[in-house]
């Protein structure tokens, strides 16, 4: 490009962004103050339990739960009526289904591990709690709850197979290190989901345990633990992962400490009615280690001697990973579509097990930023539904590498039909991205999206070209992705 013409594309754009994406600007509309530091809570100094439990041997999770609840009577009831220990939220309305329905980790499909169901003692080696097995669990039992797993601050506790403390875990020097949840609690289960550190979330991983200001602005400069922001009362912790729920509930903003209008430039102000805040804030993710962002389970149970475990394991199949994961972008109200166990698929195309609902219509919608991993996953070829493997024991897939036999198991466990023939077909999985938020000087400037160059797919997203160029949603009748647009005289 001539210098000249890249003089004028610059000042065609300087007065593009004069509309923003959502509103016209007609002036400097004024900033709120923005007091984030204002709306913290005191850091509170926790009980010192380093001298009590005196002449106690723990010989188990449970007789260290029965003397937390010696102190602490409703503790283990407050826990047993949340997500964290049932793996299933509140009734949700979901479109299309008469009916509500209760979702979680307990009996939904994804597509890495693809479900706990048959596959417990493995899964569950998360859970707030001891001895998931099976199907069977008693979720009633509250000396069965887990204190250690969000309460330990000696760093040796860990758990195993069905959740159980892992062997050698010295159970009183944990009992005694007691306090507030701090980010290697969080992270010892959320930083490793999906099999292993940074895996399954991109802006979740164990850098955050200990992190630079670069990798994310509220944890390493200001040094916030979880709880920061995921609030809790009565052990029910704030906030919702799409990836096991639906509707917008028990989540929570930028605004609750940010002001909602917290630039002092007007332009980026205006922004704020069509893009999410972590869409400039959080311009990649997986900074410190990769992500997983394919996994093809197709290709499982081949012999490759010497292949990368990054790109290829005989148990589960081909993998790709990403550092520096740059978001893909879509409009979002907050809801998602949800593929639920046994729901018809179209093998033809990509089943998508939890598309983010909203377009540029939508006045509830922003565009936000998401990491979206790719699958390829066993399903019917005659019930024309998704399959859930056995995998892990002496008859599970990772030992027999039969997948009609594991198949035939896993969908027994999961209460699904299962016709004896089996493809695999492809799909995507989303997950919104909130953390590893970068210091102001690092968030996408205007270039970063609009102009040639920029990252957004502006058709895409249902605009006719750059809204810089040609304006925003609220410039110009409502028009669905890949329709012609008309802007108002």
């Amino acid at each position: 490009m001539s210098p000249r013409r890249a003089g004028l594309a610059a000042a065609a754009l300087a007065v593009g962004l004069l509309l923003g994406l959502g509103v016209w600007s007609l002036g400097p509309a004024r900033a709120e103050l923005d007091r984030p530091r204002e709306h913290l809570r005191p850091r509170l100094t926790p009980t010192d339990h380093r001298g009590l439990f005196e002449g106690q041997a723990f010989a188990d999770g449970p007789s260290v739960t029965r003397a937390c609840l010696a102190c602490h009577p409703r503790a283990a009831e407050e826990l047993m009526q949340t997500s964290h220990w049932l793996w299933l939220g509140e009734p949700e309305r979901l479109p299309g289904r008469a009916e509500p329905v209760r979702i979680g980790k307990r009996n939904l499909l994804n597509n890495f591990c693809i479900s706990i169901e048959g596959n417990w003692p493995k899964c569950t080696s998360c859970h707030a709690g001891y001895g998931w097995r099976d199907g069977g669990f008693d979720f009633t039992r509250a000396e069965l709850v887990d204190c250690l797993v969000c309460h330990d601050r000696s760093g040796g506790y860990a758990k195993g197979d069905a959740g159980l403390p892992a062997a050698g875990v010295d159970l009183l020097a944990a009992a005694r290190s007691v306090g507030r949840p701090s980010r290697d609690n969080c992270g010892l289960c959320h930083f490793n989901g999906g099999g292993g550190d940074a895996v399954k979330h991109g802006d979740l991983d164990g850098s955050l345990a200990r992190p630079v200001e670069r990798v994310d602005v509220h944890m390493g400069r200001e040094d916030f633990d979880c709880t920061e922001c995921h609030r809790t009362a009565r052990h029910r912790i704030q906030g919702r992962m799409i990836s096991v729920s639906a509707t917008d509930t028990h989540q929570f903003g930028c605004t609750r400490c940010h002001a909602e209008r917290p630039h002092r430039n007007a332009r980026l102000n205006d922004h704020l009615s069509a893009v999410a805040c972590q869409t400039c804030h959080l311009p990649e993710v997986a900074r410190a280690q990769p992500t997983k962002v394919a996994w093809d389970w197709s290709t499982a149970g081949a012999d490759a001697p010497g292949a990368d475990p990054h790109d290829y394991l005989k148990i589960k199949g081909s993998f790709v990973y990403t550092q520096g994961l740059q978001p893909e972008y879509l409009w979002f109200n907050g809801d998602v579509d949800r593929y639920l166990k046994g729901d018809r698929i179209d093998p033809s195309g990509v089943v998508h097990i939890n598309l983010p609902r909203g377009d540029i219509q939508d006045p509830r919608a922003r565009i936000w930023p998401f990491k979206v991993h790719r699958g390829k996953q066993p399903f019917d070829l005659e019930h024309l539904i998704l399959l859930v493997p056995k995998t892990i024991g002496p008859d599970g897939f990772w030992v027999t590498f039969d997948w009609k036999s594991s198949l035939a198991l896993g969908a027994a466990a999961a209460g699904l039909p299962f016709s004896g023939e089996f493809g695999f077909v492809e799909t995507d999985m989303h997950w919104n991205l909130n953390h590893m938020v970068a210091p102001r000087g690092r968030s996408l400037q205007c270039t970063d999206c609009h102009g040639e160059d920029g990252r957004m797919d502006w058709r895409a997203l249902g605009y006719p070209g750059d809204p810089a160029q040609l304006g925003g949603r609220l410039q110009r009748r409502l028009v669905r992705a890949g329709a012609t647009a008309e802007v108002r005289p």
